[in-house]
């Protein structure tokens, strides 16, 4: 070790000391990280404090708005999430252009464990108007023990209006749901339009769309949704929950409480095809058994052979990977069968809100780890609710990717904060070097290596009410299973996606 590095103050946040050796710039007259500023300025990532010393130089380099590029299905089957990811961004970008920030920054951390009093039941939130009442509070606080503490106030003031004294502007293209359209969009926006930042794609098939594209050009791409994981790409960071966040706690919890005989309904494609592998893989571990697996098409909207499939197979429960408008009929559909199995899924309630949607009890008994969803019954939560309906009065819903493609675009500013330059290799240098963001769902850490979050995890669920209640939280759930398998993207570039049949761990189960 240097004694350059021996020198740096320790953590107290349980992480490991960010290496900025990386980033580290020997000359003292280039535009952006030197360790010099990344010890002395990481302030200016977080809340109130002023910009990095050399920001200056980089203003005077540049000139003109900050662009970032942002394609969603505003319009076809996968509209309901777009728009609702469109205007996260929307909000994101106002907020920045007004002089505001989330809390977080280099070596921020979420909030602290506390001996206090809980109480013995979940808070239950109504299916109602948007300032959701509580059904109930979870009674009296009698339970006694560790509480996980966060700041209520998150959005707080940067020190400037814009970006390095620059405004950003969002240009949001219709991606009508369409492949091919996403692809030519793309295109545009990195060759014509020069955008320094692109947010972009719903489904894993517009994601593996387009990622050779922003390979080709080196583009700086944020990937926002959940999805089935393995993305380990240079390029590319991907901000949603991810398989080791989603599937593997629910599945763990549906097993135990239902039993072991799983039925799992998916979509066609690598989301549904991949994320039903982990499913199969991990399900043995903890005494589950996949009896039988059906892959829908997207176009699919009538369900009738699926519910008579399921009902002859007679599962403890059902393991839901539907997507789009389409596919979401399948609820009101099974539940007007008299389908009345217990359901999880890493898709609905928190993405396409078919508890709000569809008339009860569609949803009831679906359990679904999240990372965001609406009705979180936060001080931070509630505040982001209102500055979103503020905003947008007409919408319908927040889902979890919409919360994500906003907390990903303040993360951007922040990283280009830190960078002193929207030079995209030197912001993806920043984005390595540990960041931390207060989102409405709580802490969020961007891990280096893997260009994965961690997040904060509930495990939500519907009853035959449409309420929501939270059964169980998880602070902080880490992205291991990139780093399980060696990728280390901060030493090595890489431009691909695992699968599970390259674990030899799970495939050993899996094939068993």
């Amino acid at each position: 070790m240097t004694k350059e590095r021996e020198n740096q103050p320790p953590r107290t946040d349980g992480r490991a000391q960010p290496d900025t050796s990386a980033i580290q710039r020997s000359d003292d007259s280039t535009p952006g990280i030197r360790r010099r500023d990344f010890m002395t300025g990481t302030a200016a990532a977080g809340p109130g404090a002023p910009v990095l010393p050399h920001i200056r130089s980089a203003k005077a380099q540049s000139s003109g708005p900050i662009k970032i590029g942002h394609i969603e299905d505003l319009s076809g089957n996968l509209a309901v999430y777009g728009v609702q990811k469109f205007h996260g961004a929307q909000l994101a970008v106002k907020e920045i252009n007004e002089g505001k920030t989330l809390k977080g920054g280099p070596v921020a951390s979420g909030g602290v464990g506390l001996m206090s009093n809980f109480a013995a039941a979940p808070p239950i939130m109504g299916r109602g108007d948007k300032d959701l009442k509580f059904v109930s509070d979870g009674g009296k606080l009698t339970g006694s023990g560790m509480a996980f503490v966060e700041d209520e106030d998150v959005l707080v003031d940067s020190g400037e209006s814009g970006l390095l004294g620059r405004q950003v502007d969002l240009l949001a293209p219709d991606g009508q749901s369409s492949n091919n359209i996403w692809q030519q969009l793309t295109r545009k926006l990195i060759q014509e339009d020069e955008v320094d930042c692109l947010v972009a794609g719903f489904t894993s098939a517009e994601r593996e769309a387009i990622r050779p594209i922003v390979d080709q050009h080196k583009q700086l791409y944020f990937y926002t949704n959940q999805y089935e994981g393995g993305v380990a790409d240079s390029n590319t960071f991907c901000t949603g929950a991810i398989v080791e966040q989603q599937v593997i706690p629910v599945v763990d919890y549906m097993i135990r409480k239902f039993g072991p005989r799983v039925y799992t309904i998916a979509a066609d494609y690598n989301f549904g095809q991949l994320t039903a592998a982990w499913t199969k893989a991990f399900a043995p571990l903890v005494g589950g058994e996949i009896i039988e697996e059906e892959f829908v098409p997207l176009s699919v909207s009538d369900f009738t052979t699926s519910i008579a499939r399921i009902q002859a197979a007679k599962p403890d429960w059902v393991f839901t990977l539907l997507v789009g408008t389409n596919q979401s009929n399948y609820y009101p559909q099974a539940s007007a069968a008299g389908l009345e199995y217990p359901m999880a899924s890493t898709v609905n309630m928190a993405q396409g809100y078919e508890h709000r949607r569809f008339k009860a009890p569609s949803l009831n008994r679906m359990y679904n780890c999240v990372n965001y969803i609406e009705e979180i019954p936060t001080v931070r939560n509630r505040a982001f609710v209102k500055r979103w309906y503020e905003m947008f009065p007409d919408d319908p819903y927040i889902g979890q990717m919409a919360q994500n493609t906003y907390f990903s675009i303040h993360l951007y500013a922040k990283a280009v904060r830190l960078a002193g330059t929207t030079d995209q290799e030197t912001v993806k240098r920043a984005l390595e070097s540990g960041l931390s963001i207060e989102a409405p769902e709580g802490a969020v850490f961007l891990e280096p290596s893997t260009h994965h979050c961690s997040h904060y995890i509930r495990l939500a669920t519907a009853d035959a009410d449409h309420n929501v209640s939270f059964v169980r939280e998880w602070p902080s759930i880490q992205p291991w299973w990139l780093q399980r398998v060696g990728v280390n993207l901060v030493r090595n570039k890489e431009y691909k996606q695992y699968i599970p049949d390259e674990d030899p761990f799970f495939t050993m189960f899996s094939k068993s």
